[in-house]
């Protein structure tokens, strides 16, 4: 993260819708072409941190082959973005499923034939309780801005024995509140979002009735497996 001086003003103009702001980014990388232009995540205490919006466009890497290769049984592949994860495994034979609140976002997903499902995790989700394995990644285990409320909606979304596969955020432990994304001359409104590191994991995972069974990283990327405690 890069820290400032002071926390940003909140100013009185609402900003840019973060899902269209987001949408655009997520176009002008498609291929995880490179990315040479700011994408940050401006948090509420003033920090900055960069986002690897070119990543999510792009192919499997390396630290995403250590995900996939623990992502067992049928796959749930929450808040799928481009779908990069869920094309991969959908490519290699595995039951997967894609799910994404934005209906243009998972063109990967949507050229390798794989299944999808446009809505909210929150929402009704197919196969509820019947899913081996939950992905959380890249950060997605912050979505809503409250990660025991996630973990516990994940939980309910796995079959018995089943386990939830997270990224988390491997930089310093970020303060609460809201953030927002930044560009080139652009920002878009505040939203709810959760950073969650390793150290903070056991007691979120605990308050949502999971254990962490594994921690690892790769490339500096830092992952973890968690199963009902």
């Amino acid at each position: 993260m890069l820290p400032l001086s002071h926390p940003p003003e909140r100013r009185a103009d609402p900003g840019t819708d973060p899902a269209r702001l987001l949408a655009g980014w997520l176009a002008e990388t498609a291929g995880g072409v490179e990315d040479l232009k700011p994408r940050l995540l401006r948090l509420s205490d003033g920090h900055l941190v960069r986002l690897p919006v070119a990543r999510w466009t792009g192919p499997v890497d390396r630290a995403d082959e250590s995900l996939l290769r623990r992502a067992t049984g049928a796959v749930l592949d929450v808040g799928c973005g481009p779908g990069r994860l869920t094309a991969a495994l959908h490519v290699r034979g595995a039951d997967v499923r894609g799910l994404e609140l934005l209906p243009d976002v998972p063109v990967l997903a949507r050229a390798a034939g794989a299944a999808l499902t446009v809505g909210d995790v929150f929402g009704d989700v197919p196969r509820t309780g019947g899913w081996d394995s939950v992905l959380l990644a890249d950060g997605n285990v912050g979505i809503g801005g409250d990660p025991v409320r996630l973990l516990r909606r994940s939980a309910e979304l796995l079959a018995p024995g089943g386990q939830v596969l997270c990224e988390l955020h491997a930089g310093p432990e970020p303060g609460p509140g809201p953030v927002r994304l930044e560009g080139l001359g652009t920002a878009s409104a505040w939203f709810p979002w959760a950073l969650v590191c390793a150290p903070s994991l056991p007691a979120a995972a605990s308050a949502a009735g999971l254990g962490v069974d594994e921690l690892w990283s790769v490339d500096g990327r830092e992952f973890a497996s968690l199963t009902a405690a």
